[in-house]
């Protein structure tokens, strides 16, 4: 028996274009792994997923029109509980057998065909049967239904079936969108499968204005994709749909010249990929004046209303041209241009006045507004909140610049960066929140350090992104981001699983890139102790909660970025509240362990950190008339040398010396642990031995744990 490939199509009504992509996906792969399990698949079968508007399809090779039958071996039960003193089966054995489906009319017959081997220590009985193998068509029934209840389904529809039900009218489904269609074909013949009230065909329909035949007949599982563009002027796969637009869009923007380039938005072109089944880009353009409103709402309006693709100039401007991705392709496209062109402008205008009214009101005017907006049942208003970020920016802002001009400059920022949330702009046009705020302070007469620290407040916004511009902007998104992480946290408005309704991880996140990048000289703890005081007794003081949340944020972050689980968790032991020097600590814990004093110095450091954990208060203080034995005298000596390099080095914050400096003491330490025994009877002796090991352990360990270097 060969096999053949097979092609499955569900054709639908017009499914959700953002989650298109991945419900092709899933139902490929879903299809294929049911049909996988149930033996239906070789181990050279590969995958190929659909997905356009109006379908969802998976060609999956190497398929068989039935499953080899499978042995199976069951483990039934010990012997001594299936058979009794005279060999024969007890009813509990028999039950078991009924329930497996053996022949149990003669249990004798049915004790004889069981096979007894040893299990452990004892014997145990065993039925050995064959399972027949599944065939295509119950195998692609049970695959299909197990299929449409997996999938990643945004928001499920209820429909009524008309035919092929029980109820006609009545008789109700859920699915993504109502389907009308279903194609299985196994080579060129049409497996008997039956789905959403749906009977398997060989037959689909094409685009809607332009297929050349319909139904679109579909002769071969292998020549789905190849007939569905040729008859029904569809490109069923996403990835060349995909692939097409993004040929064509660039094309396009050659033509128009002047460097002009499409702007960059994976998720808007995936958006359209969804929305069009065979693609056509054509360019438009409105009027120039429209280039007067700031560039970001006109680029928002018409991706997010109109999913066109805005064109910028060669250096980076929005131009008054645009390019639209058509599902039709007339021999004249004017009347398809004309009517984009028509669309876009009162969305256009719309922007414009909102830009025009919003300027005739000041940011200085909106604050008192913000008392009117709530932010939080416990923690008050946006009035409020915008005191808090005031009194944190400040403190920040001291922190970084005694002379207090910083500070000055941050409260000014702070205190005006959340009345564009008043705008009609950014009411229309919340992703616009921040953007706006620096334009209006521009207009204001604002300086440009205070423009731009008000627009780039929320940064950064999310993974990847950029941060604030200048040290203001820094000062008082840290101050936006700690007042957020405080305040929930001082309230118990926590993260849970992958519920995160305040964006709390992001605001860590946010948080940890500034002190790092910009490597700022703030200690971590002062920070989220000069947050809490700005809240009076509105919150519980959670810091260290928020601290810890933080460092765990913090140790996803650098195992993202390459270093061991290892290296971070030597380095995060010790909590260094300079976050900006963490990654100098990794680089020298890194160059510490590919030493070959690494693997002796980190064990020796575990057993002193054992032997201390169980002395207790252990003071690090050592007294040379006590030092009796040769080695641990020499280990004294040794750290007297050592050690005070290795301390400048340290505070120099030259942290891979520092430790290599240190791994001078291995063998010290060594003969130290050969020679000498800690835990002397006498107490005067234990404890100025324990005092040499705290004193060492203090000394090796403030880049990082070594102890967490141990494999």
């Amino acid at each position: 028996m060969t096999t053949q490939n097979l092609l499955v199509e569900l054709f639908v009504e017009e499914l959700p274009p953002k989650a298109l992509k991945k419900l092709g996906e899933a139902f490929a792969s879903q299809l294929a792994d049911q049909l996988r399990t149930q033996g239906l698949t070789t181990a050279e079968s590969f995958v190929t997923a659909y997905a356009s508007p109006r379908r969802l399809a998976a060609h999956i090779t190497h398929v068989w029109l039935k499953a080899a039958d499978k042995a199976v071996q069951q483990k039934l039960m010990p012997v001594s509980v299936g058979l009794n003193a005279a060999g024969q089966a007890t009813p509990a054995l028999l039950k078991k057998l009924q329930a497996l489906g053996a022949d149990v009319t003669d249990p004798a017959a049915a004790v004889a065909a069981l096979r007894q081997a040893p299990d452990g220590k004892a014997e145990s009985l065993f039925y050995d049967s064959l399972v027949t193998g599944a065939t295509l068509d119950t195998g692609l029934q049970k695959a299909l239904e197990e299929t449409i209840t997996k999938l990643p389904i945004p928001k499920v529809m209820s429909y009524q079936l008309a035919t092929d039900c029980e109820l006609p009218g009545w008789t109700s489904v859920h699915f993504v969108r109502p389907a009308h269609g279903l194609i299985a074909l196994h080579g060129n013949t049409v497996v008997p499968v039956k789905l959403l009230g749906l009977n398997a065909g060989n037959t689909t329909q094409g685009h809607r204005f332009e297929a050349k035949v319909s139904p679109v007949v579909i002769a071969h599982a292998d020549h789905y994709a190849d007939t569905l563009t040729q008859d029904g002027a569809v490109i069923a796969s996403f990835a060349e749909r995909r692939a097409e637009i993004v040929r064509q869009l660039a094309a396009a923007a050659a033509k128009v010249g002047g460097g002009a380039q499409v702007i960059d938005d994976d998720a808007l072109l995936d958006e359209v990929t969804g929305l069009v089944e065979r693609p056509n880009v054509l360019v438009c353009e409105f009027e120039a004046q429209f280039l007067d409103v700031p560039q970001e709402c006109l680029i928002l309006t018409m991706k997010a209303n109109q999913k066109y693709f805005p064109l910028l100039d060669a250096q980076g401007k929005l131009s008054h041209q645009f390019l639209v991705v058509s599902n039709i392709s007339p021999e004249d496209a004017s009347a398809v241009i004309g009517g984009n062109e028509r669309v876009v402008r009162p969305r256009l205008a719309d922007a414009k006045f909102f830009f025009d009214q919003d300027r005739k009101k000041t940011l200085e005017s909106r604050v008192g507004g913000l008392d009117k907006v709530v932010y939080h049942n416990k923690l008050g208003t946006q009035g409020e909140r915008v005191e808090r970020v005031r009194a944190i920016a400040k403190a920040i802002g001291q922190q970084l610049d005694s002379a207090g001009t910083l500070a000055q400059a941050a409260d000014t920022a702070a205190r005006l960066a959340k009345t564009d949330l008043l705008t009609d702009m950014v009411g229309e046009f919340p992703e616009l929140q921040g953007i706006m705020g620096g334009y209006y302070a521009r207009h204001d007469g604002l300086s440009d350090d205070i423009a731009i620290s008000i627009e780039d407040h929320y940064k950064p916004r999310f993974a990847g992104d950029e941060l604030p511009r200048n040290t203001t902007g820094v000062v008082v998104a840290l101050a936006d981001k700690l007042e957020t992480l405080v305040g929930m946290f001082g309230i118990g408005n926590l993260p849970t699983g992958d519920k995160d309704p305040f964006a709390l991880r992001r605001h860590a996140l946010g948080v940890i890139r500034m002190l790092v990048e910009k490597d700022l000289p703030l200690d971590l703890g002062v920070l989220l102790a000069s947050a809490a005081p700005a809240f009076g007794d509105k919150i519980s003081d959670a810091s260290p909660a928020l601290a810890a949340f933080i460092f765990d944020r913090l140790a996803g972050s650098l195992r993202e970025q390459g270093y061991s689980a290892q290296e971070v968790d030597a380095v995060l032991a010790l909590q260094p509240q300079r976050l900006g020097d963490v990654a100098k600590r990794l680089a020298a814990v890194r160059a510490f362990a590919a030493l070959p004093e690494a693997p002796a110095l980190a064990a020796a450091n575990k057993r002193i950190s054992n032997i201390l954990k169980k002395a207790q208060d252990v003071d690090a203080h050592v007294s040379e008339v006590l030092l009796k034995e040769p080695a641990e005298i020499a280990l004294f000596a040794a750290m007297k040398d050592v050690v005070p390099k290795a301390n400048t080095q340290f505070d120099a914050g030259d942290y891979t010396a520092s430790l290599q400096t240190l791994a001078a003491l291995r063998a010290p330490v060594d003969a130290f642990f050969d020679g000498v025994m800690v835990n002397a009877e006498e107490l005067d002796l234990r404890l100025n031995r324990q005092g040499l090991l705290k004193s060492l352990h203090d000394a090796m360990n403030r880049v990082a744990d070594l102890s967490r270097l141990v494999a």
